[in-house]
């Protein structure tokens, strides 16, 4: 619910789970009518630690044209998700589909998505510093894979989220290769780890946009679960934005793999 600029997330089932079951959430979301990071933040102000990992239905073009199913019934807004507890847990990857370029800068001057300033300069003028220092291969790069918007009248970037002044910043992106690298060595740090129970199955949520066209293989990252994870059963969707914690924190995400491994607790 929309009140002014601010969101409320309202339809909370009354037996959620209790703070001490230790929950974990799969989740599903409409992405024209759910405010991700709204509902983010509620969950985690009811959930504090709690890991939250799903993704934005990507199969509509329109508001509306969505479909989730909740138990029996077909709804076409909001969320729809799953409190996991008990004997099973989930372990948590998130893959990142960037790499960073350039140094970092600390936002000096912005307004909700919009960077008008880097580090004392335009952040234009900033972009184009970074820029000049790249490879030939890397400019190319750059010039069809950077996530954001540029007004060249002010100078100012435009991004996907919220920002501040005093965060710091640093442009990215987007790379198959160290995308593919990444992964894969997250899953074999999953493997590695003997505090774990070893999964059992698992559910994938890849951006729609690591396909065959950004990968150059068809099947790239369930392809890489389950060799790493020893053929275990996988299923998911591509999403139109992915839900994942980092840092203990959850986001909506951007070219990601966001990967819920399920486990028998030990």
């Amino acid at each position: 619910m929309q009140t002014g600029e601010q969101f409320t997330v309202t339809g909370w089932p009354q037996d959620m789970p209790t703070l001490d079951q230790n929950p974990s959430f799969l989740v599903i979301a409409e992405p024209f009518t759910t405010p991700a990071e709204a509902f983010l933040g509620d969950l985690d102000e009811r959930f504090p630690g709690a890991s939250a990992i799903g993704g934005m239905a990507s199969g509509a073009q329109e508001p509306g044209a969505n479909r989730l199913l909740f138990n029996d019934t077909v709804v076409d807004a909001g969320v729809i998700g799953v409190g996991v507890t008990g004997a099973v847990c989930i372990r948590t990857i998130v893959s990142q589909g960037c790499r960073p370029i350039g140094d970092r800068f600390m936002i000096t001057q912005a307004e909700q998505n919009v960077i008008h300033e880097l580090s004392g300069k335009p952040a234009l003028e900033r972009l184009r510093e970074v820029f000049s220092s790249l490879s030939a291969t890397e400019q190319r790069q750059a010039e069809r894979a950077l996530h954001m918007g540029i007004d060249q009248k002010s100078g100012s970037l435009a991004v996907a989220d919220y920002v501040r002044v005093g965060q710091t910043a640093q442009f990215q992106i987007r790379d198959g290769a160290s995308a593919s690298e990444d992964l894969r060595a997250l899953l074999t740090g999953e493997c590695e780890d003997t505090h774990a129970g070893d999964p059992i199955g698992a559910l994938l949520f890849s951006c729609n946009g690591r396909g065959q066209r950004f990968f150059r293989t068809p099947h790239h990252d369930v392809t890489a679960v389950r060799e790493k994870m020893g053929g275990i059963p996988v299923g998911g969707f591509f999403a139109m934005g992915e839900i994942g914690p980092v840092g203990g924190n959850n986001f909506l995400h951007g070219y990601t793999a966001s990967v819920a491994l399920f486990c028998k607790n030990v």
